[in-house]
């Protein structure tokens, strides 16, 4: 989770991406508590591989695992070298059963993890893949080849960005290969050249099928993965937040030290805390905390943290990063 997240801007101007709310936790912690239901058992360790993010930052990553009562290590990548060399960064947590995932994807899943196997890679069927990394299956239902954002069609059946390996070990000497060896594509190091060394190697790899796939790349699929996390997981309205002459409509996420005057908000609304919402009328929303909203129509919509916004009463979709003021 070392990238900075330049789609997601402003939001992550001073937030890394995985660190941005929805649905009342960050998108990292979501991912994280959805592998560990996955994998039927204790994790014993979670890694997290960030950019020079700050120690309160760092804090919170490490509290997300000891929640889990799992121990908690902090690695860093300090140059944008490609997703081969970022996990391996972490090599000193690459061993035995594994599970690698990129920070800035959420998933539903009802399977649990079969560690008989050598390998899973996580998929879903799209409609367009042609942005994406892909895999063909062969008879057996097991990957036969990685295509990296085809340009005509060959599967659509995309990579997600998570991962099983029974064998961390192999895959850190796979990974150590390719940086030895300058083995680079489009400028970096990639994973999917590892897997398929391993493929060439022996390793079988099969796919991992999920119910539901969501991307937190940029500010409208934030709302939308708001929405869906929502939806799956439900409401939580804290029985502390002050309501006056409000009417929330479920599902909605809203902090125990938020406070709503006259006011209909909802449905698909995460309010963090600290925010004051007065006079509005808000719907599909992610509104971060801090802020205070006066006036506003808002849809579509993220906010924030610290932003005084001030509308005149009219429809509206914005996308507000930090420290905003709008009057």
């Amino acid at each position: 989770m070392a990238g900075r997240g330049s789609r997601l801007r402003p939001h992550t101007l001073i937030t890394p991406k995985p660190l941005v709310c929805v649905a009342g936790k960050p998108i990292v912690q979501h991912l994280v508590e959805e592998i560990v239901s996955v994998c039927n058992e204790k994790v014993e360790e979670i890694a997290f591989i960030i950019g020079d993010f700050g120690r309160e930052i760092e804090e919170n990553l490490r509290n997300i695992a000891l929640k889990l009562e799992a121990k908690p290590k902090i690695y860093y990548q300090t140059q944008p070298l490609g997703t081969a060399h970022a996990i391996l960064c972490a090599k000193n947590s690459l061993k035995g059963n594994c599970v690698v995932a990129f920070a800035d994807t959420l998933f539903k899943a009802k399977f649990k993890l079969d560690k008989l196997k050598d390998g899973i890679i996580w998929v879903s069927k799209i409609d367009d893949p042609s942005s994406f990394g892909v895999v063909q299956l062969d008879a057996n239902n097991n990957i036969s080849a990685f295509i990296e954002k085809p340009e005509k069609f060959v599967s659509d059946l995309a990579i997600i960005g998570i991962y099983y390996f029974n064998d961390g070990e192999y895959l850190r000497e796979e990974l150590q290969y390719l940086i030895d060896n300058n083995i680079k594509e489009k400028g970096e190091y990639q994973l999917t050249n590892a897997l398929e060394n391993m493929q060439k190697k022996g390793k079988v790899f099969s796919p991992g099928r999920v119910q539901e796939w969501l991307d937190c790349g940029n500010k409208t699929a934030t709302v939308h993965t708001n929405q869906r996390v929502l939806v799956n997981k439900g409401s939580y309205i804290s029985k502390k937040a002050k309501l006056k002459n409000s009417k929330i409509i479920e599902p909605c996420y809203v902090s125990s030290s938020a406070k709503i005057k006259n006011s209909v908000i909802g449905p698909y609304v995460s309010i963090g805390p600290n925010t004051e919402i007065e006079n509005c009328k808000i719907k599909n929303t992610i509104l971060q905390g801090d802020s205070t909203i006066l006036n506003a129509k808002l849809h579509n919509s993220m906010i924030g943290r610290h932003v005084f916004y001030h509308s005149n009463n009219t429809k509206q979709t914005v996308s507000l990063g930090d420290y905003t003021e709008v009057k």
